[in-house]
């Protein structure tokens, strides 16, 4: 370079001495003075730098020089010894050599260091002593080396690629088929140790014996096989191939046999703590120490083996125990654990329902138990929604399956949890029903809608709760208007303002009777005679009300006078209408006169026809009030039986007992003595007879009658010419109460008998309908 001629003003200079190699460097200026127009001022300068000629050669023997530099420098780290040379330089030396095209043989040399390095290493596994013994701990210090060789690799490789950067990030980057310096170091580690079969068996095996200890309840080294795991994954395909398939098949074997001893020796509750706790602990591992992407297949192992194959026999065990003693924990944990297993919530729908059925079933099909049926179905279903809230999540299978399974049972035995249904609501609807506030009578009336819906016949519970009310209404023994009020709106939303029309009416019938009583005490208040007793009449529209039996007794001349007044009064205002008065439902407030002084009796009609009696004489025999009286036999037993025999004793019986007989003898009580002034006198309640709810059921059944005949009718005439099986679809879809296929035929005979349809002469399972 010094000997080039200087034809041209160049100025070169030698800068950046580094490593014996000289940078060139060329500075040119050029200035031109004077002439021509607007020519450049002597004060311009241009300053133009332009590269050397020809490149700057290396020194004889620099490259051989060099890679000495930097062989000694790996030797060194390899060696674990201090390098002689400054880091900076022997990087700068390694861009030097890159910039001379040196970089494929410097990579090639680098390589086949590093490569006899790491042959060197395997000697010391192969040589090493392993056996596999449960308390040997030859596989734990074997663990232990090879984590030891892989760490001073890693720590090798990763002061090597710092010196070899420029080459790594230049030659080896624009090189796609060569791996990086780091990838080399992995490459050659797996390819010269982890892929020798002798060494890979002894660490996987020492590997899983570990894991195998920890599962056993043992502490092991857990950083070890942290950084032994994650050596196998670094190495790639080793982790998947070699140790991830090993270990699901040692896991799968390991738990299928646990499944199978637990579920003998453990009850349910305790077995599936112990899948928990498992499930828990290999989500840790995989945290701890095991590859990510192991997670998955893991975890399905275990539930697998622990609940996959045990579904039913685990809800076979325990189940209805768990169901039966309300363990919500147990039974949230046996949710949260099914709905991990594939088809584990379908087979606990289908135990959670057949649990409901049978035990809904024992409620309602057993006799002894319909004097708590409502108030158990009523709890049953709290703690069924309690379940399905606390431990099933609000699942809408589980509630959806419940209703269906409620509906199921609770029509195993026709009409009677209707029936029942309807008195329950009556006893907390009456008057005296002191255990609920208003408000809980009205989350009471809430609860016992829900069962109602479950209900087929519904029109059984409306004959029975109508009966009830009337007896509410009548007697004056309504707990609260607006309760029952609430109750009706609730039955309408339910079912249609055709269900509780009549219901509706009899609410009319005594607002109305309250309005015509005033009006009555006005026209009495106009008579001549007005009479010494109060009247208050209920006007009741037939066709609203039960059916009351009349029977005719004998009353006094001073009652039957003011039932003609009243009925003078009452046909006065209403022309063509007919009164029928039921004295069945009468009732009276008597004064009476006794040693100790005056009282006042609350009696039924039957109750005053016979104390009254008294007023003509002290004694009577039972044989002289039924002829003065003219009470039904039964009925004036109950009621001496409620004057004689009861807490208030009014009359005294002869002979003394439970029991009125015939020939009895009744005197009137005047050293009677009681605490109140105005007495209750309850009437004798005969338990509803067999008759009468008989009575009440068959009335349904007319009802139902007249609603199928209607419904054919109503089809028919729609149709004009229908198939039989068609019609009797048809007939189940707009009936809403439940029938036998039998039954329906019984009714399409009775229509063709009274020719409102006949048959097809060629088809007899097709109607025609008569206009």
């Amino acid at each position: 370079m010094a000997d080039e001629p200087q034809k041209k003003p160049h100025l070169s200079a030698l800068v950046g001495h580094t490593n014996g190699l000289t940078k060139p460097a060329s500075l040119a200026a050029t200035r031109s003075t004077g002439g021509g127009g607007g020519g450049a001022t002597a004060s311009s300068k241009k300053l133009v730098i332009k590269n050397f000629r020809e490149r700057p050669k290396l020194p004889d023997n620099y490259t051989q020089d060099t890679w000495q530099k930097l062989h000694e420098a790996v030797g060194a780290i390899q060696s674990s010894i201090s390098i002689k040379y400054n880091l900076e330089e022997l990087y700068q030396a390694v861009e030097n050599l890159c910039s001379y095209k040196v970089s494929a043989t410097l990579y090639k040399q680098l390589r086949q260091v590093c490569e006899e390095h790491v042959k060197a290493q395997i000697l010391q596994f192969r040589e090493y002593p392993f056996v596999m013994h449960r308390n040997s701990l030859d596989s734990l210090l074997f663990l232990k080396k090879i984590n030891k060789c892989w760490q001073d690799h890693c720590r090798q490789m990763i002061m090597i690629r710092s010196i070899f950067l420029f080459l790594d990030r230049t030659y080896v980057l624009q090189n796609s088929v060569l791996p990086s310096i780091w990838d080399m170091g992995l490459e050659l580690f797996r390819n010269h140790i982890i892929s020798d079969k002798q060494v890979q068996t002894k660490t996987i095996d020492g590997i899983l014996l570990l894991i195998e200890r920890e599962r056993n309840g043992e502490a092991v080294d857990r950083s070890l096989l942290r950084s032994l795991l994650s050596m196998l994954s670094d190495l790639q395909q080793v982790y998947k191939e070699s140790f991830e398939q090993r270990f699901l098949e040692e896991t799968n074997c390991l738990y299928a046999a646990e499944g199978q001893r637990l579920m003998q020796e453990r009850e349910v509750p305790e077995y599936l703590h112990h899948v928990n706790k498992r499930l828990e602990e290999e989500g840790d591992r995989v945290i701890t120490y095991l590859d990510h992407s192991t997670q998955k297949p893991l975890i399905a192992c275990v539930e697998k083996q622990l609940l996959g194959e045990h579904l039913s026999a685990i809800l076979q065990k325990g189940l209805d125990s768990l169901l039966d003693e309300n363990r919500i924990p147990d039974l949230t944990q046996t949710y949260q654990l099914f709905s991990r297993v594939k088809g584990g919530q379908q087979i606990l729908l289908q135990h959670w329902s057949e649990y409901i059925k049978n035990f809904g079933t024992t409620i309602v099909v057993n006799p002894e138990k319909d004097k708590d049926m409502v108030q158990e179905l009523l709890d049953f279903k709290d703690k069924v929604d309690h379940i399905i809230e606390v431990c099933f999540q609000k699942n809408e299978k589980f509630i959806n399956l419940m209703k269906e399974s409620f509906e199921t049972f609770i029509n195993k035995r026709p009409n009677k949890p209707a029936e029942l249904i309807a008195k329950y609501v009556d006893s907390k609807l009456r008057a005296g029903n002191k255990e609920a506030t208003d408000e809980e009578l009205e989350r009471i009336l809430d609860k016992i809608m829900i069962i109602f819906r479950f209900i087929h016949g519904k029109d059984v519970f409306e004959a029975f709760y109508k009966k009830d009310l009337a007896k509410r209404l009548l007697v004056g023994k309504s707990a609260s208007v607006d309760a029952e009020k609430s109750m009706l709106s609730k039955l309408k939303h339910e079912c249609g303002a055709a269900f509780t029309s009549k219901l509706e009416g009899m609410f009319k019938d005594m607002e109305l009777s309250k309005d015509v009583m005033v009006q009555f005490k006005q026209y009495m208040q106009n008579q001549s005679d007005p009479g010494n007793i109060d009247l208050t009449v209920n006007i009741l529209t037939m066709g609203y009300w039960p059916t009351y039996t009349p029977m005719e007794v004998h009353l006094n001349s001073e009652m039957i006078k003011l039932q003609e007044v009243f009925k003078t009064f009452y046909l006065g205002k209403h022309s063509g209408r007919k009164l029928q008065w039921q004295t069945t439902l009468g009732h009276a407030v008597l004064k009476a006169e006794f040693k100790e002084g005056k009282k006042e009796f609350q009696v039924s009609l039957f109750q005053t026809l016979v104390l009254l009696m008294f007023n003509e004489g002290d004694e009577f025999s039972f044989e002289e009030i039924k002829m003065a009286t003219g009470i039904e036999d039964s009925e004036l037993r109950r009621t001496l039986q409620s004057l004689a025999c009861g807490k208030a004793r009014v009359l005294i019986k002869n002979p003394k007992g439970k029991d009125v007989e015939d020939g009895d003898k009744f005197i009137f009580n005047g050293d009677f003595k009681h605490k109140l002034f105005r007495i209750k006198i309850n009437q004798i309640q005969m338990k509803e007879t067999v008759e009468e709810q008989v009575s009440t059921t068959e009335r349904v059944f007319q009802d139902r009658q007249y609603q199928i005949d209607a419904a054919i009718v109503r089809i028919m005439k729609m149709r004009k010419t229908l198939g039989h099986n068609l019609l009797v679809s048809e007939l189940y879809n707009q009936l809403k109460f439940p029938v036998k296929p039998g039954d329906l035929k019984k009714r399409i005979e009775s229509l063709i008998d009274r020719d409102y349809m006949e048959r097809d002469k060629d088809n007899p399972n097709q109607y025609h309908y008569v206009a």
